[in-house]
């Protein structure tokens, strides 16, 4: 199997588009998917200068998706003066596991003109994911407690670290996993959310004043070609799977979409594309309908809807077993 650009043997075959690629032009697709998301959402925007330039934290794990994302901005922008690029990681408390990964940050970002920021669940919330899976005082999946300390302290730390935008790994699996959830779930302001959150391009956005703006440049790219992309380049991904890793419906999700894939092959691009044309309708629909008014929490001064933050709450009951 040929590569259909220059002839040399093919080490993929994107059976969504037709395509046979060799390493190179495996490369060279998925880093022109991730400059045309960043000029299409406009990431960048017209003002930027080395005098005021803008400043990029990027959520690094160590997982393939975020090694690849953060690989392709500093190739891309790491000498241009528009852009400052920060890595912020951080560290769950799961033994061995996050240990692992973040050595693959530090492997990444030391060979690099880049900074690198890790904060820790221990440090800033008093609690470990280890210790936290043992108790489980709300009877709730691993994932749920997770998912609400690191939105937190992403946001907290990219607004301390100065962020313009805040960029994370998703890739094309993880959005159209995302959207199936939200349409299965009939919850069409969560659709609304997504699309002002992080979906629509910066021009089509309301955004918060309470929140960092958010972006996810790898959302055309899917997963196994992100972690083709990464074993090509040789970059340091740790791949394992947390160990407490548990979200069954996503699962569930995600196994139905890759069946779905392998018989009719670009259904994933076309769930996005349909997607986030009618999540733009849904976020007209329910912008001006008072649910944006949050409060400061009044333990952390987070955002939130009521008096004090989800998360606050759930360190709260942690402590209290």
């Amino acid at each position: 199997m040929e590569c259909d650009r220059c002839g040399r043997e093919a080490v993929m075959h994107a059976a969504y588009s037709g395509a046979h690629l060799c390493g190179d032009h495996v490369r060279a697709a998925v880093e022109k998917r991730v400059r045309r998301r960043i000029r299409e959402d406009g990431l960048l925007p017209a003002d930027a200068s080395p005098e005021s330039p803008q400043t990029w934290v990027i959520g690094l794990s160590g997982g393939k998706d975020s090694v690849v994302l953060t690989h392709v901005l500093e190739e891309t922008f790491g000498r241009d003066p528009r852009v400052e690029l920060v890595a912020l990681s951080i560290h769950e408390g799961i033994e061995g596991y996050r240990d692992e990964s973040l050595d693959a940050c530090r492997t990444l970002t030391d060979g690099r003109d880049l900074r690198h920021e890790v904060v820790s669940y221990a440090d800033e919330l008093g609690v470990r994911m280890d210790d936290v899976v043992e108790k489980d005082p709300e009877n709730m999946a691993a994932c749920a407690y997770c998912g609400v300390f690191r939105r937190d302290l992403l946001e907290t730390y990219a607004d301390e670290l100065g962020a313009d935008k805040l960029l994370t790994g998703h890739n094309l699996d993880d959005e159209a996993q995302t959207a199936l959830m939200n349409f299965f779930q009939g919850d069409l302001q969560q659709i609304a959310k997504h699309f002002d959150a992080s979906l629509g391009s910066f021009d089509r956005r309301t955004e918060s004043t309470h929140f960092v703006p958010r972006a996810k440049p790898l959302r055309d790219v899917p997963e196994k070609e992100v972690a083709l992309y990464a074993h090509l380049a040789d970059l340091p991904a740790h791949i394992t799977e947390c160990p407490h890793a548990s979200e069954a419906y996503r699962g569930e999700i995600r196994e139905l979409l890759l069946s779905v894939e392998e018989e009719h092959p670009g259904t994933r691009h076309s769930i996005m594309a349909g997607y986030e044309e009618l999540a733009e309708l849904a976020a007209r629909r329910y912008r001006d309908d008072g649910t944006e008014d949050l409060n400061e929490c009044e333990r952390c001064g987070s955002s939130t809807g009521g008096r004090i933050c989800r998360k606050c709450r759930l360190v709260e009951s942690i402590e209290a077993v």
